[in-house]
């Protein structure tokens, strides 16, 4: 077994596009356990905007420090434990970075072990945190009903497409939002949402007025800025909107975008709440209960992106920000 940890400590605070030069690469000694903590190796990491946010300034979280090992969440194998209810070889989630092993102990974010038969991807997409945001987004946030007209913006992306089939699940029409032709063609074709809106080529806030004419009963919001002024334009009355990420704002250095028309939720007498899938922690039982049944009946498909290897960490990341991922975005450590 290797005494070597391999990983990227914070560097600088990311101004714009997240570069290489903002991370340090370290190859270390793998710390000694004490007592209550288990030593893992990650598998796979997840890949999530927020940690553009988490390394550049204190929100829900505090910032990561520079010289701390970039935060993330990851699954991992057990290789040494001084854990009573963990044994070498279980399959663990929880906050491992961006490192080759990690020592964790008992917290609020792990670890915890996988449902025995869990494919390690999709416990850090459909069946992690990425499924249980959209899943109490839609349906608790949202109150998404049959027969509604659901919009949602970055509809190929992780959460985006879990909002879509959810929504589609429980009886509602829903239009997605997303970048390219062939992400268009994948949500509509593959994943059945009624209608696809290319906002690289088209006016999206013309296309919401045809393709919703008596507008938007529930909006899920990933990107922010043109896109939620776009629709807010059309929302239904008494129409939802739920504030889930603002993708498009993260690396503006002049901040939020817009909108510029909340006016039309007093004249719509609308409802725009944000939330965190933490608030939910009771309930993610439940809403992997679902999530589970829904992928095993053939109602849900999981879809992730794999970028081979941790030192293209920082790049895998930056896939996000340009639209080249479609699904959950990962990064493979190690073989399982």
């Amino acid at each position: 077994m290797t005494d070597v940890n391999r990983c990227f400590r914070l560097a600088a605070r990311p101004e714009g596009m997240i570069k290489d030069s903002d991370f340090s690469w370290q190859e270390e000694a793998v710390p000694e356990l004490g007592p209550g903590q288990i030593l893992v190796q990650t598998l796979y990491l997840s890949v999530d905007p927020t940690q553009r946010i988490w390394s550049a300034y204190d929100s829900y979280l505090p910032a990561v420090a520079i010289g701390e090992v970039m935060r993330a969440g990851g699954v991992g194998r057990v290789l040494r434990s001084n854990l009573p209810d963990f044994s070498p070889g279980d399959l663990v989630y929880g906050m491992t970075g961006w490192q080759t092993h990690a020592v964790m102990e008992p917290s609020v974010r792990g670890p915890r072990k996988l449902p025995p038969g869990t494919p390690p991807t999709m416990a850090l997409s459909l069946l992690g945190l990425t499924g249980l945001t959209a899943y109490f987004g839609l349906l608790d946030v949202g109150r998404v009903k049959e027969g509604e007209t659901v919009v949602v913006s970055g509809a190929a992306g992780a959460t985006g497409n879990a909002v879509g089939q959810i929504a589609k699940i429980k009886g509602a029409r829903v239009v997605g939002i997303a970048g390219g032709p062939a992400k268009c063609a994948w949500i509509k074709d593959e994943l059945g949402f009624d209608a696809a809106i290319d906002y690289k080529a088209e006016d999206v806030k013309k296309r919401l007025g045809e393709l919703c004419p008596g507008g938007i009963d529930v909006y899920f919001d990933n990107v922010g800025g043109a896109i939620l002024e776009a629709a807010l334009a059309h929302l239904a009355m008494r129409g939802r909107v739920v504030l889930c990420g603002s993708i498009g704002d993260y690396n503006n250095p002049a901040g939020s975008s817009g909108p510029r028309n909340l006016m039309n939720l007093v004249i719509k007498r609308g409802r725009m709440e944000g939330f965190l899938v933490t608030d939910y922690a009771d309930r993610f039982g439940e809403a992997i209960g679902d999530l589970a049944r829904w992928a095993a009946e053939g109602r849900i498909q999981d879809r992730v992106d794999v970028v081979e290897g941790l030192e293209n960490a920082p790049a895998a990341l930056r896939r996000l920000f340009t639209g080249a991922n479609t699904g959950k975005q990962l990064v493979k450590v190690a073989d399982g």
